[in-house]
């Protein structure tokens, strides 16, 4: 058993283009749809394959992507050793994006396997979460996206009363009681009668929103409990800064935050590093955060870096601190607060799922993608 089968899929919603070879033998080509019985199919011919070439190893990989982990789940489920990989991480060239066709795709996952396992090249792979973390995934992120819809409406509502010229009375709380019952007696006199009927609808989709964003934070107070998360949660929730909905969209996102070694990994993996670009004797070129990664994590971690500024005195000197060598780098501070916030989160975060034993073992994939 001196080969083994190495497998690269390009992977769309309907159709899977597979590229494999015996070790480093030439590749073959076969397309199967992407339904449960294309992927047996794929499946049997690769375990074929590998009893033909007198192998018991098949090592497979596809690209992240909204599909999901379906096919890692199945593939592992047949014996056969998966790899999701991140396609951030991909090597690939400007002329790629205008001669990009799926074969050329599958080629280069099919290549980056091999160089992994026939030379021991680093692989670009994503962290799989376990079943129970996707699904707890989904209701957090659910939980985000209500509170966005409800945001977006409330700025319709805004939009709307600026172009019709109506002024919120003064002295009153806007969103408030007072507020809303201003909004729904204004009139069609005062507004137009067009604009009276958008602002009644706008305003019942407002109180559907609320009402569904009220049941997604049940949901998410109520998965907050469950012994997975309750230490967890109650240890990052002792930081400043950071709520029950920061400290979960965190840990659902992150995941086993025993994987990361270093402050380096977060920051990285968060997408806080900046960029680089360095060439020959220009050794210290650096751009924007790279923005990789989880930007629910990302989006939540600002909030909180500006709910600490005024309240937590060291993070407020650290903000002054940049902002004082260049009054333009206001961003640059609220960054820096965040990744420094992401790290502190990190550390309480891990102890705390140490001592509850909350996942298995760290796999051996690199942190290079959510």
């Amino acid at each position: 058993m001196t080969d083994c089968i190495i497998a690269g899929c390009d992977l769309h919603d309907r159709s899977m283009l597979v590229k494999w070879s015996v070790g480093r033998g030439a590749s073959k080509r076969r397309s199967f749809g992407n339904t449960a019985a294309g992927r047996e199919r794929m499946i049997r011919m690769l375990q074929d394959a590998a009893q033909a070439a007198n192998t018991d190893r098949i090592v497979f990989g596809y690209e992240a992507s909204c599909l999901g982990y379906g096919l890692y789940d199945e593939l592992r489920s047949s014996g056969i050793e998966c790899h999701v990989l991140a396609p951030s991480c991909m090597a690939r060239s400007p002329r790629h994006t205008r001669t990009k066709t799926d074969e050329k795709d599958a080629d280069g996952i099919l290549d980056v396997l091999r160089a992994h396992v026939l030379a021991g090249a680093k692989l670009p792979a994503v962290w799989v979460p376990d079943e129970r973390t996707r699904q707890d995934r989904r209701i957090v992120r659910r939980r985000l996206v209500v509170g966005e819809q409800v945001g977006r409406v409330k700025t319709r509502i805004t939009d709307l009363l600026k172009a019709c010229g109506a002024r919120r009375p003064e002295g009153v709380e806007r969103w408030s009681l007072a507020d809303r019952s201003w909004l729904a007696g204004l009139s069609g006199e005062q507004l137009g009668e067009g604009a009276q009927m958008v602002l009644a609808s706008l305003l019942r989709e407002l109180a559907f929103c609320e009402e569904e964003l009220r049941l997604q934070e049940r949901n998410v107070r109520a998965l907050s409990r469950q012994k997975r998360y309750g230490a967890a949660r109650a240890e990052l929730m002792k930081l400043k800064g950071v709520g029950i909905l920061t400290a979960m969209v965190f840990l659902t996102e992150m995941g086993d935050l025993s994987r990361f070694a270093n402050r380096r990994q977060i920051g990285a993996y968060l997408g806080l590093a900046p960029t680089s670009h360095e060439s020959g004797e220009a050794s210290d070129r650096k751009g924007h955060i790279t923005k990789q990664g989880s930007s629910r994590v990302r989006k939540v971690l600002c909030q909180a870096a500006w709910a600490l500024l005024g309240h937590d005195p060291v993070e407020t000197a650290v903000h002054a601190r940049i902002m004082r060598a260049s009054p333009k780098r206001k961003k640059t501070a609220t960054v820096a607060l965040m990744r420094r916030l992401a790290v502190r989160m990190w550390h309480v975060g891990r102890a705390a799922q140490a001592s509850g034993g909350c996942f298995a073992p760290p796999s051996e994939a690199v942190a290079c993608g959510p």
